[in-house]
């Protein structure tokens, strides 16, 4: 075997082996984004043009994410925060559409405490994206029907669903992402 043959070889063999590394690389990349985002990894890349655009997508809102600082409340913090929802909750049986109302605006206002900016709907969603993206979808639907609710087009039903909808992510957001009964160990 000639000289030549063995240098095209062991080129073929280094080129085979970096592009083996890379699509491991690029493996092991998507499945952290898969299980960080959850189902809005999914959403996120089925809203772009390809599957690299909605994962660049993900890893900006990861650096925003990274860029706040996100704090956990302190267990005063919680208390008052968990007989607000309850007096929201009590209010839902004379007043649904207020109740509801009065839930969106507590939240928010926990995502502010919590250190997370509310200026706009559509960042909320991708901040929360980043450390709650098992419970935006709860999110998304709260905020839809608190909306037809302002044009009073929901049924007290359907805001009794937006209640459990917000209580899913008020819950996240006041054990600090943490689901009450979950193990942190």
């Amino acid at each position: 075997m000639s000289l030549t043959v063995v240098i095209i070889v062991i080129a073929v063999v280094v080129v085979l082996i970096a592009c083996a590394v890379a699509a491991r690389l690029a493996t092991v990349r998507r499945r952290r984004l898969q299980e960080r985002f959850g189902p809005e990894y999914e959403r996120t890349v089925d809203e772009q043009d390809s599957r690299r655009a909605g994962e660049q997508e993900l890893r900006e809102r990861q650096e925003r994410h990274d860029a706040l600082d996100i704090k956990p409340l302190p267990a005063a913090a919680r208390e008052r925060y968990s007989q607000d929802w309850a007096r929201v909750q009590e209010q839902f049986v004379d007043r649904p559409d207020d109740a509801v109302h009065d839930a969106d605006r507590l939240v928010t206002t926990l995502m502010s405490e919590r250190g997370y900016p509310t200026e706009g709907y559509e960042q909320q969603l991708k901040d929360l994206s980043v450390e709650h993206g098992e419970t935006l979808q709860h999110y998304r639907a709260a905020h839809d029907i608190n909306e037809r609710s302002g044009r009073h087009q929901a049924t007290t039903e359907e805001l009794r669903g937006a209640m459990v909808h917000y209580r899913a992510l008020f819950e996240e957001l006041l054990h600090n992402g943490d689901r009450p009964g979950r193990s942190t160990t």
